[in-house]
């Protein structure tokens, strides 16, 4: 029987894990952790454009941050203070604090509170400063003070369907749906119902 010398197996080790050659410089896994590397950094910069982009479509349609103009919401809010409005609101109701763009005087946004909504009757006893919905007085621990300024609006008045009736808190420093230059507000107009108060961080929280 010949003796005979069997082949070299083949190895299927990847090239760039072998020792290296006489004359050449290959480091050892190189492109492996290259890959690695460029992987980890697509994947970073996805997560961050993800986050941008879900901010981004939060701040445009769901909520938005707008400022306070002017001392018409006091004691509630006060000029300067930054609030959140939420527009996924599926029916505004009495007591919400809203923001109207458009259907006032002067085309700046309000901010003012819904005291009746479609189809309820409001009606104000100046001299007496109680407002009454539905023949009921209300019940305003958010106001500053009693409502004693007329504006020119015929009471008592009834609400008619889309429209919501508002008033500020600060009642006679307040120009609101009691003055006929803005009268009953569309609810179309509305911008969002404010639900938090981000500054000043001193009275941060929610809005009542």
């Amino acid at each position: 029987m010949e003796d005979y010398t069997p082949m070299e197996e083949f190895d299927p080790i990847d090239p760039l894990e072998k020792e290296p050659i006489l004359g050449q410089t290959i480091i050892k896994g190189k492109r492996k952790n290259k890959n690695k590397k460029y992987n980890g950094l697509y994947e970073w910069v996805e997560t961050i454009v993800a986050g941008v982009v879900c901010a981004v479509l939060v701040f445009t349609f769901v909520i938005r941050m707008v400022g306070v103009e002017g001392v018409s919401m006091q004691p509630t809010l006060y000029e300067n203070d930054r609030i959140f409005l939420s527009n996924l609101v599926p029916l505004y109701k009495n007591g919400d604090v809203v923001v109207v763009t458009k259907h006032h005087i002067d085309d700046r946004p309000l901010v003012k509170r819904i005291i009746a909504t479609e189809g309820q009757t409001i009606d104000i006893d100046f001299e007496a400063g109680k407002v009454y919905l539905d023949g009921v007085e209300l019940d305003e621990p958010y106001i500053k003070e009693a409502t004693h300024t007329k504006e020119g609006t015929e009471f008592p008045l009834t609400v008619p369907e889309g429209y919501v009736f508002c008033m500020g808190d600060n009642r006679n420093e307040s120009m609101d749906s009691r003055d006929p230059r803005v009268g009953l507000i569309d609810t179309r107009y509305i911008l969002g119902k404010a639900i938090f108060r981000v500054y000043p961080f001193t009275s941060f929280g929610f809005i009542k």
